[in-house]
């Protein structure tokens, strides 16, 4: 009769939990690389530029069918974002998942909606306006600053802890999940939410609006409207008076100077 291995027991008891972080680490660094190739995407999809799809095409619809289809995707996305965010979400999301994978499952979810959006868009036609020349090009390159301004907002907070990769390699590394910490700094000094103000320049900026990036961007425009609102009283349960303080100083949205937007 066999007798087990204490020695061989001992190291298959050890290597589950290194399989484990290795599994996470895979798992959060794909959905990280998934979000960088969905962003590009997305960014050439509505400029119009390096990709075979774009904002002003789309599936043949009616404009009901168009409307339904579009605007259902986009609501999908503002409720899974108002929904997902929330903290007390958080707190029961990770009795089912692993807490350092709820990012990085919030982006796979983002992602998953944002690709199916993409590819189901229907056709709005119909132009708002249209430019050529010297005006076109300024307004592309507004709009490419929009990007800009959105990509580097997200490295001024933490931008690989925002789309979960950070929390994945504390955890394969063994260390402690880390709280987010408030900082203020560079566009973050002249409006609170620089990440939102550069989406509503890369949507609205453009030489060819169409009927359907006019809906998109409308829509858009909306939820972080509406969204912001939710998301400040997150804020303001996260940091405490610090956030008040930022609140009363610095204006939402625009720079103007004031608070409000």
């Amino acid at each position: 009769m066999k007798t087990a291995n204490p020695t061989l027991s001992r190291a298959n008891a050890r290597s589950l939990p290194t399989l484990g972080r290795t599994l996470s680490l895979a798992y959060g660094l794909g959905a990280y690389g998934l979000f960088l190739g969905t962003f590009l995407y997305v960014m050439g999809w509505v400029t119009g530029a390096f990709v075979p799809t774009n904002i002003n095409g789309g599936h043949e619809a009616s404009m009901m069918q168009a409307v339904l289809v579009n605007g259902g995707f986009l609501a999908l996305f503002a409720v899974q974002h108002t929904i997902m965010a929330r903290r007390s979400f958080k707190r029961w999301w990770t009795r089912i998942i692993p807490a350092q994978l709820e990012r990085s499952t919030f982006v796979l979810i983002t992602c998953a909606i944002l690709i199916g959006m993409m590819w189901q868009w229907r056709a709005m036609p119909g132009v708002v306006w249209h430019v050529d020349g010297a005006f076109a090009m300024l307004l592309t390159g507004i709009s490419l600053a929009g990007w800009g301004i959105v990509l580097l907002s997200t490295f001024l907070i933490d931008h690989f802890d925002l789309f979960g990769a950070s929390q994945v390699v504390r955890h394969f590394q063994g260390k402690p999940a880390e709280s987010p910490k408030f900082r203020e700094r560079s566009f973050y000094k002249h409006v609170r939410h620089p990440l939102m103000l550069g989406f509503v320049i890369a949507f609205w900026f453009t030489p060819h609006m169409s009927v359907g990036h006019l809906f998109f961007a409308a829509m858009c425009t909306g939820y972080i409207l509406v969204g912001l609102q939710v998301e400040e009283r997150t804020l303001i349960a996260e940091h405490g008076q610090s956030y008040r303080d930022y609140k009363r100083r610095v204006p939402m949205l625009l720079p103007t100077g004031r608070r409000g937007l």
